[in-house]
């Protein structure tokens, strides 16, 4: 084990310590610091896509003592040690490519490493196919794993014109919703339809719609650079026109 980082594990011991520890992290469960993980998940996210190569130094740092912390509490409540842990990894890649530790031939493609997990998911008593597929994950993502595993499974349809129909189809319902409880549940239905539409031309729904939440971003604060101060003082018709300024300079 490196020193650094047998210096973290040992830092967060000391803050976990019940008699000398800090107060707030001694306070802290596993359910009290998953928003924290997540949270630095994304923020790992953000600084490569922003290519912030010292931002994602930190954020790596950020999310390794997450782990560090969550695998203290476990060892604590004697559960699992951090060893475990990369220990469990570790096992896991190793199986998981066996064209480079073990003596199967070959390139490994998606479908190789679909059915190794799926292998995986049935020595851990897995009973169906959506098993293992985490509730905590993005909406988007969740769909399209969701579906994704379905396909495996030969429920698809033939082409993208079939989820192109259903789409209309429950944009239609959506419309004749009237209580909130309908409008949520159809409203969820036609996200999950456009998800299987992406899917089908081979595009990622999450990374979809995070270019397009940084382009309206962009535009925005262009339409309100334009603006000089007073954009929200414009009617409709100037900030569309202004909208289409922006979108005729990107070009």
């Amino acid at each position: 084990m490196s020193d650094q980082l047998s210096r973290l594990l040992s830092i967060m011991a000391r803050l976990r310590d019940p008699v000398s520890g800090c107060e707030w992290d001694t306070a802290q469960d596993f359910a009290t610091i998953a928003p924290y993980t997540i949270e630095e998940a994304y923020e790992v996210a953000d600084a490569i896509e922003r290519n912030d190569m010292a931002g994602l130094r930190g954020e790596l740092g950020d999310l390794l003592l997450q782990v560090v912390f969550h695998a203290r509490m476990a060892e604590e409540a004697g559960h699992f040690a951090f060893d475990d842990v990369a220990r469990a990894i570790s096992d896991k890649m190793e199986s998981r490519h066996p064209h480079i530790f073990g003596d199967e031939q070959g390139v490994m493609d998606r479908q190789r490493w679909e059915d190794i997990k799926a292998a995986e998911r049935q020595q851990e008593g897995s009973t169906s196919a959506m098993d293992g597929v985490a509730r905590a994950l993005p909406a988007l993502l969740r769909a399209d794993k969701l579906q994704n595993r379905a396909a495996r499974d030969g429920f698809e349809w033939h082409d993208v014109r079939g989820p192109t129909d259903k789409l209309l189809e429950e944009l239609d319902e959506l419309a004749a919703a009237e209580s909130d409880e309908e409008r949520l549940l159809e409203a969820g239905d036609v996200l999950f339809v456009a998800v299987n539409i992406v899917r089908r031309y081979g595009v990622d729904p999450e990374a979809a719609l995070r270019a397009s939440n940084a382009k309206f971003e962009r535009r925005y604060r262009a339409m309100e650079a334009l603006a000089g101060g007073n954009f929200t003082a414009l009617d409709l018709e100037a900030q569309e026109d202004l909208w289409q300024a922006v979108k005729r300079d990107e070009k």
